[in-house]
């Protein structure tokens, strides 16, 4: 039964969408429908209004419903979603100023003279214009009604200049800044969450431990890692319609012919050019550039594009002498903002501390000016054609309808969770031979048909949440959550052109002139069409070109992880298996040269040195052991893998089936009493239930003889791999930490020694000042020797000089010369090792510490940070472990 109410629920849902009835009601007034049918069907058929739910009942699944419309706005890790009304404001903005007008004019000259000169324009002005508008429907438009008529009446096919403006006009849905990829990111950060949970108990079902290796864990995103993420397989689809474009030009010149320039390509025209395509380019900058650089958050970048075009509406709506003055003061302030910046600390919290007064209060004076430009600009667009007006109720109108979407399909999905939809999507996605692939591949075809009928609204919010879950958990492609974000947002791009609802297709027809058919635009979209079709191929192929960009900006962040994080262990130690076996010959020779004049060194230090180089020598060892047990691993897998691939198949079979019999034991427990119809739905449940133990037995018993055998054999090679790095990691680790604290301590000499001066000098001070007027010279001596390295004996010795005197005043100069002796002691040792130890024991250090030493550093190198986020960009399959 709860089958047949989940049919209802979407064909009621599919209904009310074609009738035209408003999305905002048409998602929650079908689940609320089809909740209260199923709770009264269930109380007159079976006298349990709770008895055709999956589990629990209508009353929960309501108040779920309303959870997730209270979790839209209060959850704290979704406050991404603030973004969008600011990025739509800076959309709608751009779009009244009329900045696309002198963007398609400019650009029309300077690519006319080639063929296909003019579409090869209108995709570089679309991707503009989506770099700063992200608005499919005003770019659309705004195209259509200056680009359309121009390439008409220089002779363009139909189909080419429709197509063109329709793919440039949806650039919007994948180039940043993106709603839809906002969007994306707060479905998506949910989803990593239940696939994580989902993975875990897989590998402890698999494996029988009750933790995974962080480094199996799913890798969240955020709506910047999206935004990162989609800028280069934005670039490989703009880099194919335009060749495309140029393509068809140059083998079909009458359909799309050269257009002669008018004028001279002098000064004038460059300048125009400046202007046209500068300040768009530096909003794009600035807001990406915030996002990548770290500076900024998604929704404080959306901040910044609002203001900045707000600015740019200021001088393109003015035409009086004083246009580009709020413009200028406010790019003035910022380049001084800049400045200051990198002279002071203008943190004011901290200005008494640092001493920045004069910076913070330039600064201050700067931040006035740069709000002055900004009111200046705003008070322009109110005044002038009522556009600050307009723009805030076209804003607050898209962003209300977004809001109200996300609240119905919250709505709807607690509903289709309700009936078991979850669970039947899962079990059929798991159980398609094939794997992940297989899966994706029919995800992403659901994804391209609902394109036909649905806004990317409805299936980012509808679709994304049930079908991500079971894609991210799954370990054999083991994809990252910001690859799945920028493929679906690449094939969601379809939604605008493909028929019969393509909103861009409506968009453009609303514009466009009677001599264009209908029929033109369906020709003309086909190709570009087919191209997206071939950059999610090319992207699907190559995940690099969405993870890398967000790894390496993690990694050469303020805020990189270390290299200790265990997410990053892998793709660290697979780079330390091919440095450091390349250094081993040379680190021996150093080691050789240590123990030659490790004499120099107190017993109790020698022994810390000798154990530290044993441990270096182990991790040589460990490190062959690791190739070892890697290359027996490597062997193992071709015979293993399609062992491991049947029995997990026949693993997910068993585990539908317990499923379906825990429905089968709740719907039995529903039908109570003696009454003839609950005996007789008793015993065709019973009947079910062992049918399905008997298939279960069946497929127990389809599991080979010799999987037990492989499967143990494997997991002890995974151990004992597991094991080696460990071992590995704490051995190089211990070593290199003694040898660094060595090293720094055997520099501080001539400090300990200046120390030890002032120390002595204590006995005079004793003889003719009371002891308690020696607190601060003991605190700035227990400090000053809290910053020399290796000084715990030596802290050891004052300290317990400042206790002798504060027992026992008379006997100062014996207490003094009691912590000179020790202090003497210290720093003859540092000055005996500095002519012989110090420099091949410097050698050593510096040249392990990005290697052995590597996870004790704070933070990566540039080398490393590139080279780890190359790892991290490709997809590694960990389903073996499992």
């Amino acid at each position: 039964m709860e089958l047949l109410f989940l049919i209802i629920l979407l064909l009621l849902m599919m209904f009310t969408l074609g009738v035209g009835f408003p999305v905002a009601f048409a998602l929650p007034g079908s689940a609320i429908i089809t909740i209260g049918l199923a709770a009264l069907s269930g109380w007159l058929f079976a006298s349990d209004a709770s008895a055709y739910f999956m589990h629990g009942s209508a009353i929960e699944w309501l108040n779920a419903g309303v959870t997730n419309f209270r979790g839209t706005y209060w959850e704290a890790d979704r406050d991404t979603l603030i973004a969008i009304p600011l990025f739509v404001f800076m959309g709608i903005m751009l779009q009244r100023s009329e900045i696309a007008e002198s963007l398609l004019v400019t650009m029309a000259k300077l690519f006319g003279g080639l063929p296909g000169g003019l579409g090869i324009s209108v995709i570089f002005v679309g991707a503009l214009l989506a770099g700063t508008t992200g608005i499919v429907g005003a770019t659309v438009v705004a195209m259509g009604l200056i680009s359309l008529p121009a390439m008409i009446r220089n002779n363009y096919s139909h189909p080419l200049a429709t197509g063109s403006i329709l793919a440039s006009g949806t650039l919007g849905q994948i180039i940043p800044p993106s709603i839809v990829l906002i969007i994306l990111a707060d479905q998506l950060s949910s989803a990593v969450d239940q696939a994580a949970q989902l993975r875990q108990q897989e590998y402890q079902a698999a494996t029988g431990e009750m933790s995974m290796p962080s480094e199996f864990s799913v890798v969240p995103t955020s709506a910047g890692d999206l935004f990162m993420g989609a800028l280069l397989p934005g670039f490989v689809l703009i880099g194919l319609y335009m060749a495309f474009i140029l393509v068809y030009g140059l083998l079909r010149p009458k359909n799309a012919p050269a257009v002669p320039v008018e004028g001279k390509m002098d000064r004038t025209f460059w300048i125009d050019v400046f202007f046209a395509v500068i300040p768009p380019l530096l909003l794009i900058v600035l807001v990406l550039g915030s996002i990548i650089t770290g500076v900024a958050t998604v929704t404080q970048a959306g901040a910044i594009g609002a203001a900045g075009a707000t600015v740019m509406a200021g001088y393109k709506l003015h035409s009086g002498p004083r246009r580009y003055w709020p413009a200028i003061i406010a790019v003035a302030s910022l380049l001084i903002l800049y400045i200051l910046g990198r002279a002071f600390n203008l943190n004011i919290r901290l200005v008494d501390m640092t001493g920045a007064h004069v910076g913070v209060t330039l600064a201050v004076i700067v931040v006035i000016m740069l709000l002055s430009a900004l009111g200046w600009s705003a008070l322009r667009t109110f005044r002038i054609n009522d556009t600050l007006r307009q723009v805030m109720i076209e804003t607050t109108k898209m962003t209300t309808l977004v809001f109200i979407i996300l609240l119905g399909a919250a709505m709807l999905i607690a509903a289709f969770r309700a009936f078991g939809g979850e669970v039947i999507v899962k079990d059929f996605l798991t159980g398609l031979p094939g794997g992940f692939w297989v899966q994706f591949s029919i995800v992403m075809l659901v994804i391209y048909l609902l394109g036909f009928f649905l806004d990317y609204i409805e299936i980012a919010i509808v679709v994304v949440p049930i079908v991500a879950p079971i894609l991210l958990m799954n370990p054999e492609a083991n994809v990252t959550a910001v690859w799945l974000g920028v493929m679906i947002g690449l094939n969601m791009q379809t939604s605008f052109l493909t028929p019969p609802f393509g909103f861009a297709l409506l968009y453009l027809r609303g514009v466009a002139s009677a001599a264009v058919k209908t029929i033109s635009m369906y020709k003309g979209i086909i190709p570009f069409v087919t191209l997206q079709v071939v950059a999610l191929v090319i992207v699907g192929l190559n995940p690099q070109l969405v993870n890398y960009l967000p790894s390496r900006v993690s990694l050469l962040s303020e805020t990189a992880p270390p290299p200790r994080n265990p997410r990053l262990q892998y793709c660290v130690e697979h780079m330390l298996s091919d440095q450091v076996p390349r250094q081993e010959e040379s680190v021996r020779q150093r080691l050789a040269e240590i123990r030659g004049a490790i004499d120099d060194l107190p017993a109790d230090r020698a022994d810390q040195l000798e154990q530290a180089m044993a441990g270096y020598e182990e991790s040589f060892d460990q490190m062959d052991n690791l190739s070892a047990v890697t290359a027996r691993i490597e062997a193992a897998t071709p015979d293993y893998r399609p062992l491991h691939q049947q029995v997990s198949a026949i693993r997910r079979e068993i585990a539908r089936i317990d499923i379906r019999v825990d429905n089968l034991q709740r719907r039995l427990r529903a039908h109570r009493g003696d009454a003839a119809d609950a005996v007789a739905a008793r015993q065709r449940i019973d009947a079910e239930i062992e049918e399905l133990a008997a298939s279960k037995a069946q497929a127990q018993a389809a599991i080979p003889a010799s999987w037990d055998e492989a499967h143990d054999g494997f997991l002890v090679l995974v151990r004992e791999e597991q094991q080696i790095r460990g071992a590995f990691r704490q051995a190089s680790e211990r070593s290199y930490t003694t040898i660094r604290d060595i090293t720094q301590a055997i520099r501080t000499g001539s400090e300990l020694e200046a120390i030890t001066a002032e120390i002595e000098n204590l006995a005079v001070r004793i003889e003719s000042s009371a002891v308690d007027e020696l607190g601060e010279t003991f605190q700035d001596l227990d400090r000053r020797l809290g910053n020399i390295a290796g000084s715990n004996a030596a802290r050891e010795a004052v300290g317990r000089l400042r206790r002798d005197l504060a027992t026992s005043p008379d006997g100062g100069r014996q207490a003094v010369e009691s912590a000179v002796e020790t202090l003497r002691g210290e720093v003859q040792w540092r000055l005996d090792a500095t002519p012989d130890l110090l420099p091949p024991l410097a050698a050593l250090e510096a040249e392990t510490r990005s290697t052995l030493g590597l996870r004790v550093q704070d933070r990566f190198d540039r080398p490393q940070a590139l080279g780890v986020a190359s790892c991290l960009a490709h997809h590694r399959d960990i389903s073996l472990r499992f």
